[in-house]
């Protein structure tokens, strides 16, 4: 089993694609993770369970990430990365929600967890329009 591990990501990236990315290098299909740091600006999104489509928001100004979460697993046969982020202004107040691509990062650090056991994928769910994991 691959043991837990912290690595800075770079500047200048997408968060959820370099998230996915660490994953993806150290073969890991199967794990949660835990991000902290900064951010450019961030697009946040909000499942909209009437018309199932993710409303998305961008922030445009530099926020601190308070707390980003999330899993790793298998949509369409590739590394997949579902995080949850709150983040924070210069006024101190708190926005939050589902990680969407788009996000730059000023400064950020990740501590992965890998998990053990099959990996899980995630196919499409009726009856909430999202993709959720196959088996649970």
């Amino acid at each position: 089993m691959n043991e837990s591990f912290l690595v800075r990501l770079p500047k200048g990236d997408d968060l959820l694609e370099a998230i996915a990315r660490v994953f993806r290098e150290k073969t890991i299909e199967k794990a949660a993770f835990f991000v902290i740091g900064a951010l450019d600006a961030a697009v946040i999104g909000f499942y909209d369970p009437v018309t199932r489509e993710y409303r998305n928001r961008t922030f445009a100004d530099p926020l601190e990430i308070v707390a980003c979460m999330g899993n790793i697993s298998l949509r369409d046969g590739k590394v997949f990365a579902h995080a949850h982020i709150t983040v924070a202004g210069e006024d101190y107040r708190c926005l939050g929600g589902h990680l969407m691509p788009g996000t730059p990062i000023f400064a950020a650090e990740l501590f992965g967890y890998p998990v053990t056991g099959e990996a899980l994928d995630r196919v499409h769910d009726e009856p909430t329009g999202l993709a959720l994991w196959a088996r649970f």
